[in-house]
């Protein structure tokens, strides 16, 4: 029998009958939690798309690229260049800097091959002169392959050289042929003999006159269309089922066109959006669509409603959907891809609420804007399904709460409301949109962070450094979830048109954050250990619960749950992958049932509609956590216990409704201790062990600071 959220909540709470035949209601937490599982209560499937991975900005680490600036976006001087990289984009070289004296290299804006400028560069015959890249990343046999486009006058000799040390044979050179005044295109291969992160990328120039570089890229060669071929197969094992592009922030300000046609011809740009980064849009609308197949996951696209406009939103969805017949298909197959790519989910721009997001704008406005971009896109294609960029009142929040601590540097209007914002204010963006816009939302997008050792205390309206247990600390981000379904309850009573629609959330951002009082630390810094594994866990846990309601999920740094060598390339999985591995291969489909306990869960510190619900999260099986959920096919079930302690727990299951088999499989993450860590080239301090079960014992054994699957096949009449 399914049921609803509402339903299937309210089963939870009366699963108390199940222990005891009904004699007593749960109390206080007991040294053994009794957990009481009601088969028969089953809520709706998990969504695959729960599973989802986040890109951001358009052309990500999991480009093969080792250059930066590659196509000279900034000018080549002996100055800093302005930032080329970021944590965004690890793994990359420094920017090309001049080889020679003052005045070698000068910016050609005359005839640029691609973008503003090109370098040109002048020769003697006495010493080369040109342009390196140093700090390149080689590993040992490795081979490397690339391309450069070339021109320059007769008397030029061009040679290309990979260097690795400072020996006369710590090089590999390969010699240009004569050079003409229009660009060619010369290909460059290497192989490595040594592992190093100190190698440079030379090209110089010997001879009489002048030549220019138009562009230059060099990538491992066993790189899979151009990405990174160890995440590649990182990511497709973990089970990332979608993928949203071109993310957050950076969407606001992109054009989908720059991304289309030769990629050494695409313009490099500088994002203002992320303090002047490059992006050479390497990665476009074609190797988007490329990498999800290549993983297995489907397509969720941004649509810059920041800067942009409907219509080149709607241009975006005729060329992915259209046929060949329309303009834009037939753009699409001139640019190698006469199919459609049938891209079905599509997100209106992102954050757009915030102070922060170029093409801000107030909610009233913002809703207008909104239904033209949908309306338009849905003109092309009525099929497809779109999510909304606004926020609850608890994102929206928690948002300005951070910004007003943090972000000083910033310029921000005052926050003249005393945090939590009031519920359709002018603030609550998702009360105008959901209330303007109801006929035009698929989806509501949530973006859901949490710091755990920090609470916002109402009365200072700020954060402050807090020291919870582990298992609070770890509960933040699920908490968080929660009060955003509290809110939902709030938007339904006072929208009653919401009823009739069936939407749903997608939290297409989450994560934690980690941050002292006074600011101190990188909020996206991903600290060692098992606070950011565990809260991933309770995370799913607590969507798991509301599988009725949410349609997708990505957690912010779901490409970055990979463990990387010296070249960058992915060779294991931290454990934040591990974790959403191991939920993916087990809850994809499977039908949540009720669970209930005798141990309440503890409330963790922090503000009601800021950072956490009115009423904790979690099933009542304190300190643990628990889901139960039948397979797709409802021959099996599957029992996912959390245990985010630095003990080990027991618990006594009853289970109702069904009868399991006597053998089962147990598929579980132990970490040897809270600071456990996976790295390169040593042996993996994490991992996913397997092992067969007897049966499910009456007293269960949980060791601490782990995540255990028990999977059990159900018997049948």
């Amino acid at each position: 029998m399914s049921m609803n959220r509402r339903e299937f909540m309210a089963a939870s709470v009366a699963g108390a009958a199940m222990l005891n035949q009904g004699v007593r209601a749960f109390s206080a937490p007991t040294e053994n939690i009794e957990v009481a599982i009601d088969a028969a209560r089953i809520a709706g499937p998990v969504s695959p798309l729960v599973f989802g991975g986040y890109m951001e900005p358009a052309t990500t680490r999991v480009w093969a690229e080792m250059l930066t600036d590659r196509k000279f976006a900034h000018p080549i001087t002996e100055a800093p260049a302005a930032p080329a990289n970021s944590f965004m984009r690890r793994f990359m070289g420094e920017p090309f800097r001049p080889v020679g004296p003052a005045g070698t290299v000068e910016m050609d804006t005359v005839n640029p091959f691609v973008g503003k400028h090109s370098p040109r560069v002048k020769v003697d015959r006495s010493e080369p002169r040109g342009i390196e890249q140093s700090r390149l990343r080689l590993g040992r046999g490795k081979s490397y392959e690339g391309r450069i486009y070339l021109a320059g006058e007769p008397g030029v000799k061009v040679v290309v050289r990979l260097v690795w040390g400072t020996g006369p044979d710590d090089a590999q050179s390969i010699t240009i042929p004569p050079l003409s005044r229009e660009y060619r295109k010369f290909p460059l291969k290497f192989t490595s003999p040594v592992d190093t992160d100190q190698a440079r990328l030379e090209i110089l120039g010997t001879g009489s006159g002048s030549f220019h570089i138009g562009s230059a890229s060099l990538m491992p060669a066993d790189n899979v269309q151009g990405f990174h071929a160890g995440m590649v197969k990182q990511f497709k094992d973990i089970g990332f089922r979608m993928a949203k592009w071109p993310g957050g922030n950076f969407v606001s300000a992109y054009d989908w066109y720059d991304g289309l046609g030769d990629r050494d011809k695409r313009p490099p740009r500088v994002a203002p959006m992320w303090f002047g980064m490059v992006e050479p849009n390497d990665v476009g609308i074609h190797e988007f669509i490329a990498f999800c197949k290549l993983i297995g996951a489907e397509p969720d696209v941004a649509v810059d409603s920041g800067f942009g406009e409907a219509r080149v939103a709607a241009e975006e969805v005729e060329y992915c959907n259209g046929s060949i017949n329309t303009r834009l298909g037939r753009m699409r197959a001139e640019n190698g891809h006469p199919k459609p790519f049938n891209v079905r989910l599509w997100t209106i721009g992102n954050e757009m609420y915030g102070f922060w997001q170029y093409g801000h704008m107030s909610a009233d406005q913002y809703c207008v804007k909104h239904n033209y971009f949908v309306e338009a896109m849905k003109e092309i294609d009525p099929t497809i399904k779109v999510t909304s960029a606004g926020a609850s009142i608890c994102e929206q929040s928690w948002c300005l709460a951070e910004n007003k601590q943090f972000a000083k540097d910033f310029w921000q209007p005052p926050v003249l409301e005393t945090l939590p914002i009031q519920f359709f204010s002018t603030l609550d963006y998702d009360g105008w949109m959901l209330k303007n816009c109801t006929l035009n939302i698929d989806f509501v997008s949530e973006h859901t962070y949490a710091y755990p050792d920090l609470a916002f205390d109402a009365g200072k309206q700020a954060f402050v450094d807090v020291q919870d247990p582990l298992p609070l600390r770890t509960r933040r981000l699920a908490n968080r979830v929660g009060e955003a379904f509290e809110a939902w309850q709030k938007y339904l009573e006072k929208i009653p048109e919401l009823k009739t629609r069936d939407m749903k959330f997608i939290f297409d951002e989450w994560g934690t954050r980690y941050r002292s009082a006074s600011g101190a630390r990188d909020g996206f810094q991903r600290p060692v250990g098992m606070v950011t594994p565990l809260s991933y866990a309770l995370f799913l846990h607590e969507v798991f619960r509301h599988s009725d309601m949410v349609g997708a999920s990505c957690p912010t740094g779901s490409f970055g749950t990979v463990v990387t060598d010296i070249t960058g390339d992915a060779v294991g999985l931290n454990a934040e992958g591990l974790v959403i591995k191991i939920m993916a291969r087990h809850f994809v489909n499977a039908h949540p049932v009720s669970v209930d306990g005798n141990s309440p869960q503890q409330q963790v510190s922090g503000t009601p509609m800021i950072d956490r619900a009115t009423n904790p999260t979690g099933s009542p099986t304190y300190p643990l956590d628990i889901v139960a959920a039948l397979s797709s096919d409802r021959t099996k079930l599957i029992l996912s216990v959390v245990n985010p302690t630095e003990e080990s727990q027991k618990f006594t299951p009853q289970i109702r409704g069904i009868k399991l088999r006597s053998t089962g499989k147990l598929s579980q993450i132990v970490a040897p201790s809270v600071n456990a860590n996976n790295e390169a080239g040593k042996e993996p301090q994490v991992a996913i062990v397997e092992s067969a079960q007897p049966a499910l014992p009456e007293t269960v054994h949980v060791p601490s600071l782990s995540v255990s699957v028990y999977e059990f096949e159900i018997e049948t009449a």
